[in-house]
């Protein structure tokens, strides 16, 4: 029940009943006073309270941004940086959320304390004047009213200017929660490409893991097999028999062989130490020879002779197995080959006329039974039904028949993985070991036009046979994944299941294992751009020797010794339409001075370089006239190059060049550096 009205009219009579209930509005007052001196009170509390948690999140903040991942290699996939950005991306989240909180928390004080101290302070304290009716007895009536009138003006404000403040504080915290809303909105689709992303390294991880397992299992039971590859053709301990006064010894030495040279090179090992145990001794190898069990007392021996040192070496392997391959590196006589290797009743793998037969016989009993199978070459088949297919495709009186008699009754898993063993059992993988580690770098490259265009020009660096057997291969696969809806077996599977196949390290390590998702994008990049890449020549700079050509053309100075950089690696290349772009603006331009010489100074519009273009490729230099008010530009060294004319310069990658112009020499640019002005390759630069 409410409080009682009080009446004007009972000010005068200064009745008990009227003294009660002015005492119960007094009461009410005292009551409304203490509880916002309380809430005053929890208010600081809570704003002190929010300004920790604030300064705690922005500490969280920090550290997640000052954290970074650091990956296993040299670089990292598009899943690896997305990982790797995330603790930015939730540093900035959680930073702006506490902007909006700091916002908050600074308008706390205004919207809420100031204005509960305010009406408690100056309305309810105005109102305690109980005091005023006993001291001021003459004027009581008019007391009494304007005492009575500020208690009814108390209890109605309260209801507005007490609950206004709480309102308005409340609101505070809506906006700052509906911006977090805002925020959680704006961070919807990272956060989704970061589910992705992490699900995608997970998967990787698993099989990576497995792989260093196996790896690691395999150099447990063969170490033999999985050194790491040296400069040395062969290299490590045999024992040399040395003759002494009183019989022979044999003297534990780590020797090293390199085959071009011919040299063995053998240092003396010292039991006790574990290290050196004299002066190395290096000989030239004349002729290597196995020494017959029965013709000595020890086992695993041969004899060496050599060019500079009479005599012979007899030299002890530590095994069967380690003496064959120090015989095979020197070319010994009666060389012992390796039975460990895939058996073939018939022949070798090789890329000749058996081995597309074979490849085209496959994939056509593919496409035409099995192409909607799942798991297509994901599930392998039985190894001995394998091996007996591939003996048959192999037997070159089966070579010519056609590919429907040869693979009808056969399953499709026993198919495809015939066809994974035979591209494995060549004598090196099919895209070659020397390129391995530039497809691995290609596909490491920041973008994806970078990587199809590199990728694009090592394809066609590749043999004939082997660019032929590729695009056969891609083709299907593409075929393939085309029907990935059936087969589930997306780009990215196939590129699983032959990245490894297609790209095997020459080594297998850590270190490569680590490369196998790179392996897998370039496989990815070949099925997905495979008519690019097999039907169009790829568009490359200028080699060094067309340098020299143009250069001799104009001039008998010595062409650059650059050859250090590769022809493609790292390098855009421009695609043919831009170049003919830029070439027309160019002839256009230089016909437009030479029937006008002054029409340069009224016309340099059409002869500056076109920065409004979207295209960067199109932005082309105005052409250099002698005595021409040619604007000169910046640029940036893409490559080395070491000079060898005086009239050229010397430079590092990323070398900045000022006052940069073409030159009278086709193919060369002109720019000063370190105050010194010299020729530049001008597809060695490109323009700030």
């Amino acid at each position: 029940m409410g409080l009682p009205a009080l009446e004007f009219s009972d000010c005068c009579l200064d009745s008990p009943h009227f003294r009660e209930t002015l005492k119960s509005h007094e009461a009410e007052l005292d009551k409304t006073n203490k509880f916002i001196k309380e809430l005053i009170k929890d208010g600081k509390s809570l704003i002190t309270a929010l300004k920790n948690l604030s300064s705690a999140k922005r500490k969280f903040a920090d550290s997640l941004n000052e954290f970074k991942f650091q990956c296993i290699g040299d670089a990292e996939t598009d899943d690896e940086m997305c990982i790797a950005r995330s603790l930015q991306e939730f540093a900035t989240v959680l930073r702006n959320l506490e902007d909006e909180r700091i916002r908050m928390i600074e308008n706390a004080s205004e919207v809420l304390i100031t204005p509960l101290e305010k009406f408690r302070k100056e309305q309810i304290g105005a109102a305690k004047a109980d005091s005023q009716v006993d001291l001021v007895r003459q004027h009581f009536y008019e007391v009494s009213l304007e005492y009575v009138f500020k208690v009814q003006e108390v209890q109605e404000r309260k209801m507005f200017e007490f609950v206004e403040p709480l309102l308005a504080f409340l609101q505070g915290l809506f906006t700052f929660y509906h911006h977090g809303y805002e925020l959680a909105k704006d961070f919807g689709d990272f956060k989704t490409q970061l589910t992705i992303s992490i699900q995608n390294t997970r998967n990787r991880f698993e099989g990576t893991r497995s792989e260093v397992e196996s790896l690691m299992k395999k150099m447990k039971e063969n170490p033999l097999e999985h050194k790491t590859i040296s400069p040395y053709t062969m290299e490590g301990y045999l024992y040399v028999q040395e003759k002494r006064h009183f019989g022979t010894s044999w003297v534990k030495h780590y020797c090293t062989y390199q085959r071009d040279s011919k040299q063995i090179t053998m240092v003396p090992f010292d039991q006790k130490s574990g290290g050196k145990g004299g002066e190395d001794e290096s000989v030239t190898l004349k002729s290597c020879t196995r020494r017959k069990t029965d013709s000595i007392e020890k086992r695993f021996c041969f004899d060496v002779e050599a060019v500079d040192r009479p005599g012979v070496i007899t030299m002890q392997a530590l095994s069967e197995e380690d003496r064959r391959l120090w015989m095979e590196a020197m070319d010994g006589r009666e060389p012992v080959y390796n039975s460990n290797k895939d058996s073939q009743s018939e022949g070798t793998a090789q890329l000749d006329s058996i081995g597309f037969s074979i490849i085209r016989k496959c994939i056509h009993a593919v496409e035409t039974r099995g192409i909607n199978e799942q798991g297509l070459y994901r599930i392998v088949g039985v190894n001995s039904r394998v091996q007996k297919l591939l003996s048959v495709l192999m037997d070159p009186k089966t070579a010519s028949e056609t590919e429907t008699d040869i693979c009808a009754e056969w399953e499709i898993k026993t198919i495809t993985s015939a066809l994974k063993t035979y591209l494995r059992m060549l004598p090196g993988p099919l895209m070659m070991y020397q390129f391995q580690r530039s497809f691995i770098k290609a596909a490491k490259l920041e973008n994806q036009e970078s990587r199809v265009s590199e990728i694009h020009s090592l394809v066609h660096r590749l043999p004939e046979k082997n660019r032929q057997m590729l695009q056969l291969l891609m083709n299907h696969l593409a075929n393939v994944a085309n029907n990935h809806k059936q087969n589930l077996m997306t780009v990215a599977n196939l590129g699983v299941v032959f990245g490894p196949t297609l790209l095997r390290p020459q080594e297998e390590t850590v270190a490569a294992i680590m490369d196998i998702k790179f392996q897998n994008i370039v496989i990815e990049i070949l099925i997905e751009n495979h008519e690019k890449i097999f039907n169009t020549v790829p568009d490359v700079p200028l080699t060094n020797a067309q340098l020299h050509l143009s250069r001799k053309k104009s001039s008998d100075s010595k062409p650059p010794s650059c050859s250090e950089r590769p022809l493609t690696l790292f390098h855009t290349v421009q695609s043919t339409e831009k170049q003919e772009q830029r070439n027309s603006i160019i002839n256009s331009s230089l016909e437009s001075v030479s029937s006008n010489p002054n029409s340069i100074l009224n016309s340099s519009s059409s002869l500056q370089p076109n920065m409004n273009s979207s295209d960067p490729d199109l932005a082309v230099v105005k052409p250099t006239r002698p005595n021409s008010l040619t604007p000169f530009r910046k640029a940036k060294a893409l490559y080395a190059c070491k000079a060898e004319h005086d009239s050229e310069l010397s430079f590092t990658a990323g070398t900045v060049f000022d006052n940069v112009h073409p030159s009278q020499e086709p193919g060369w640019l002109e720019g000063t550096l370190n105050g010194k002005t010299g020729l530049i390759p001008e597809n060695y630069v490109e323009f700030l």
